[in-house]
């Protein structure tokens, strides 16, 4: 029987952190995942860290996420830029949203300045703001780079390597048993097939969504990820507000069909200039993987709509997954030693970092951690 002082079971963004957070601590750390690589929600999304968008605990787990980010882009090298986070405002309404959240990291725009920022059309542009904390990084590079960054320091992944049973002190896996000290269970929408009765006693499910990326020809690039009024009624810090509760009424007035795809009309363009459009969501315990060209055409629509450019040619169209329930985050302690993490919104790359290092140093007990480690 192998031995860690730390077993991760998942190598998403949330069992990446949690090793990180095991590593920076002198800790021996074996991460075990069933892929042989991170292949879910961790690399499926925008690469948009939306720090200021959250509220509450969200908003916590955000803060420590952006200084890990931080860190980790430092020291295992991958391309993440503090660029912030636009938001274009074509209705009034959505200006109030905006106006509403009080902030210091929040600075309005007029169309102008939003003009010389984003490339969008300028007809019926009425501005905007700037949300100054969030990052963006490539998924698609990042996690690979962290998984090369942790084996570097010294942890040990076991992928293509199925976990058949969890207790206190052991992990029982297709390639045998470990011994661990403590555990940490992060799988994300997989927590049904593993820890079944805590799915479905909290009630988790899975959220499905539809996204693709193009080939653009913009006049100018994209200077940070851009969020438009379908956002603000999806994110904590705005939804819970009189004035998106008169957004959202209009939106789904006026546009029945891309409420009925429950739309999150969101754009980042990564350093190749290709630009991920999206998304839509379903909400099931499995749902069906076929993906109505419905929403595609929505997406293009949309975007040639805002954008000031020719019609994009579609290069990937992808379905991204994550876990869904009925709070923002799944925290439970089945046995002593074992611990239980998920995010289980959308935001998971955006305070999965955060959300391992402060439950993983409360629950076993650690000392705060040193500052990095290259």
């Amino acid at each position: 029987m192998s031995r860690a002082d730390v077993v991760v079971v998942g190598s998403g963004i949330v069992g990446l952190g949690a090793a990180y957070a095991a590593v920076r601590r002198g800790l021996r750390v074996t991460v075990v995942d069933r892929a042989d690589a991170p292949v879910g929600a961790t690399i499926r999304n925008f690469g948009h860290l939306c720090i200021g968008a959250q509220t509450g605990e969200a908003r916590r787990y955000a803060d420590l996420s952006r200084e890990l980010w931080l860190m980790l882009s430092r020291d295992a090298g991958f391309w993440l830029r503090e660029s912030g986070t636009l938001v274009a405002a074509r209705h009034r309404d959505e200006l109030a949203v905006l106006e509403a959240a009080d902030g210091d990291d929040i600075r309005m725009l007029d169309a102008d300045e939003l003009l010389r920022l984003a490339p969008l059309r300028s007809e019926g542009l009425l501005g905007g703001a700037h949300i100054a904390t969030d990052l963006q990084t490539d998924p698609r590079t990042a996690a690979f780079a962290i998984v090369r960054h942790l084996a570097d320091l010294g942890v040990s992944f076991l992928f293509r390597t199925s976990v058949t049973s969890i207790a206190t002190g052991r992990v029982d896996t297709t390639r045998g048993a470990i011994e661990a000290g403590q555990i940490v269970v992060a799988v994300n929408h997989d927590l049904d097939q593993l820890l079944p009765e805590i799915a479905e006693r909290i009630g988790v499910e899975r959220c499905a969504l539809d996204m693709m990326r193009a080939a653009v020809t913009l006049r100018h690039p994209l200077a940070a990820p851009l969020l438009t009024g379908w956002s603000l009624v999806r994110y904590g810090r705005f939804a819970g507000s009189a004035e998106a509760a008169a957004l959202r009424e209009r939106l789904h007035a006026e546009r029945p069909d891309l409420a009925a795809i429950d739309l999150n009309q969101m754009y980042t363009q990564l350093p190749d200039g290709t630009l991920i459009i999206g998304d839509s969501h379903a909400t099931s315990a499995a749902p069906p993987p076929f993906q109505p060209e419905s929403a595609f055409d929505a997406f293009l629509t949309e975007a040639q709509a805002l954008f000031d450019m020719p019609e994009p040619r579609v290069i990937e169209r992808w379905q991204g997954v994550y876990a869904k329930g009925p709070q923002e985050f799944l925290v439970e302690r089945p046995e002593e030693g074992v611990l239980v993490l998920a995010a289980t919104t959308g935001i998971g790359m955006t305070t999965g970092l955060g959300l391992a290092e402060e439950n993983l140093t409360a629950a076993f007990g650690w000392a705060p951690a040193m500052e990095g480690t290259s």
